[in-house]
Parts: structure tokens; C-alpha cells; sequence
């Protein structure tokens, strides 16, 4: 999801840097190198869930919601 896999283009680079940013600003307890092993919707919601302490089903509303109309 965050993570970079090499010989990605530079925009995907850069979009993926400008998700990370974004997602460090909604939910302030994930670190760089949290957002660099997460790889799918899943994986953030079951952190989010358990960094936060909400239920699992808000926890994949809240990035269900973010995640929506960006390029992954």
C-alpha cells in the first residue's frame, strides 16, 4: 500500500510519500516505518484498531473512508 517495491516511476514515488504524510496526519501513533510494511487496507485497519482501541468495524470505516478515491 506504502510501502515502495523499486522501479516505480517518480510520480508513484511521490504520490505514495504524499499518502504516507497524509495517513501520519490522520492517525498520529503510526510511525515511517509502520506505513512502510503495511500493505493493504487490512493491514492499516487492524493497526489503526489496535493503536487506537476503537472496534475493528469503525477501524475499517475510518480507512475505508480515507483510503477512498486514491490510487493504490
Amino acid at each position: 500500500m506504502f510501502g515502495f517495491r523499486g522501479g516505480e516511476s517518480a510520480e508513484t514515488v511521490l504520490r505514495k510519500k504524499g499518502y504516507m504524510k497524509g495517513a501520519q496526519a490522520n492517525w498520529r501513533f503510526l510511525t515511517n516505518f509502520d506505513l512502510s510494511t503495511i500493505k493493504t487496507e487490512a493491514q492499516l485497519a487492524s493497526l489503526v484498531k489496535e493503536r487506537s482501541g476503537i472496534s475493528g468495524a469503525e477501524a475499517q470505516r475510518n480507512v475505508q473512508e480515507w483510503v477512498k478515491g486514491k490510487i493504490l
